[in-house]
């Protein structure tokens, strides 16, 4: 207890500071919401690195990788190409540009103003406002799951206490201070996951011995899953089989391809002052990156090895079946007490880095997107950084309720959920936005509604883990889901995306263009 109470101090202080600092320079409403477009490269790539890989991918993707092994590893792949060089190379540099010249605030904002509509601005932030605290549960339970094993309270206090704490940094410091104090953050996550990375294959006798002993533990898969399609940790499942088409389209389709949707995020690319510090924040986030989801996912997957070795028995066996408590039961069993305290603290950087942005991002799409956009119709008032802050508690008590009613082994599955959500509701209208002049206000707004409610009725009702999990399927049909095999296991993203991208050009070719002024201004520096 010695080590925690005294790494958390020192934590603490350091953020808090990085707090104040945020807020004592945050004087605009473009300081709020935009930190003033002035942000240093490293301190943007180790805050949208620290903000993508969170306690969602470090406990929960990390304790799926103990049921599916380093299949998994294939989502750290898509992490790096598609979240860093696609996200940065091809979507970030034009948005930032053309959010410059829009002068958006807010991603929804971007979309709105690039076509014309307060309808699509108001939707987009109604949404991340209403399905956002999904995720954000997720990232806290994360986080709270740890604290639970570690000090042996109930995961609702645990819960509670770290939701308000987040939230108090957020409120405070506006973007400034979530930037500042998610670089701080990374960079203990890289530290810490590099020590766990290096001890866990070292305590095994290297990477070759470890894979082996790996290896060696296939005839201990589960019955179940072995039926479904697993052919082992090391391997990749059964083409077409069940888990092939779980693992492949939603664990690492869905959330790999899923990342350029993310509201949280592309703002990030907005905070920049030119192509320049954009380019050089690339290695920063792909190297953090790298050390954090590489490590999580692969030493996630042996975790096999440590408790078939000295328990006899397998991890997922060892927490009753709820993969959000493997990698903490694992740090708590395997480590010394100094080192599962720091590794604490590092899961808080995680949770805290990633919560405060998507806290942030509510409360931004409640007042910029919601309030003067749809209510007021467009007119700025000077109360928006208050508004702003009453989005934010709003976003906790409902990250709160949703946290405590979800269930058991859902931090994966949530990410996912909301990760497939935005990807087939904004990737087709912010792709073409950024780079079609054609592109029409009809067609833009037919690409969001359709695939926002393709994806959502295909979650809640044919995807057997989302369906499953939220239990509306089986409220109104008494049954998991509605589909067999292999549309059960097919992610919402892979059928809601090609409609959605087939709906905007569709509609495009049909109706007319969003106006000449327009594309023009938007295009200006392009």
């Amino acid at each position: 207890m010695f080590y925690l109470i005294t790494f958390t101090l020192i934590y603490l202080g350091i953020t808090i500071y990085f707090s104040y600092l945020g807020y004592r320079r945050t004087v605009t409403v473009s300081d709020y919401l935009l930190a003033g477009r002035q942000v240093h490269p490293l301190t943007m790539g180790l805050s949208y690195g620290a903000t993508y890989i969170s306690t969602s991918a470090i406990i929960g993707f990390g304790g799926v990788s103990a049921l599916y092994g380093f299949s998994m590893s294939w989502l750290s792949f898509l992490n790096i190409m598609i979240g860093v060089w696609v996200a940065f190379v091809v979507f970030g540099k034009r948005t930032r540009k053309m959010g410059k010249a829009l002068d958006a605030h807010t991603f929804p904002e971007l979309l709105g103003r690039r076509y014309e509509s307060r309808f699509i601005q108001g939707f987009s932030g109604l949404m991340i406002l209403v399905f956002m605290p999904v995720y954000t549960a997720a990232v806290l339970i994360g986080i709270s799951r740890f604290i639970e094993v570690y000090l042996n309270i109930p995961f609702s206090t645990a819960y509670l206490a770290f939701l308000l704490i987040t939230a108090c940094f957020v409120i405070w410091g506006g973007l400034k201070g979530v930037l500042y104090t998610s670089a701080f953050q990374g960079v203990i996550m890289v530290v810490s996951m590099m020590a766990i990375g290096v001890t866990a294959y070292w305590m095994l006798g290297g990477i070759s011995a470890a894979h082996r002993s790996l290896e060696a533990l296939t005839p201990f898969v589960p019955e179940a899953l072995k039926q479904a399609g697993h052919r082992g940790f090391t391997s990749m499942p059964e083409a077409f089989s069940s888990v092939w088409w779980y693992v492949i389209t939603t664990m690492i389709m869905g959330v790999g391809i899923g990342v350029i949707g993310q509201p949280q995020l592309n703002v990030r690319f907005m905070t920049l002052k030119s192509d320049r510090e954009l380019n050089r924040s690339i290695p920063f986030t792909a190297i953090f990156i790298l050390f954090t989801t590489g490590v999580a996912y692969a030493v996630g997957a042996l975790t096999n090895v440590y408790f078939h070795n000295t328990y006899t028995e397998m991890p997922v066996q060892a927490v009753q079946g709820n993969l959000d408590k493997i990698i903490p039961l694992y740090i708590d069993r395997f480590y010394p007490p100094w080192f599962v305290a720091l590794f604490l603290v590092s899961l808080m950087s995680a949770a805290m880095s990633a919560g405060s942005s998507q806290f942030h991002a509510l409360g931004t799409s409640l007042s910029r997107d919601i309030f003067e956009q749809a209510l007021l119709k467009g007119r700025s008032v000077a109360e928006t950084t208050i508004v702003t802050r009453i989005g934010i508690v709003f976003s906790i008590f409902a990250t709160l309720i949703i946290g405590l009613i979800l269930p058991e082994s859902i931090v994966a599955v949530a990410t996912a959920f909301f990760f497939g959500l935005c990807g087939a509701t904004f990737i087709p209208v912010y792709l073409f936005g950024l780079y079609w002049r054609r592109g029409s206000k009809a067609a833009a707004k037919a690409s969001i509604l359709s695939g926002f409610f393709t994806s959502l009725i295909w979650m809640l009702l044919f995807h057997e883990h989302e369906s499953a999990a939220f239990g509306v399927c089986g409220k109104l049909f008494n049954v998991k889901c509605l589909a067999g095999h292999p549309w059960n296991m097919i992610d919402p993203q892979i059928i809601a995306l090609p409609i959605s991208f087939i709906v905007f050009v569709v509609v495009s070719l049909l109706t007319r263009p969003v106006r000449e002024e327009t594309v023009k201004k938007a295009f200006v520096h392009i």
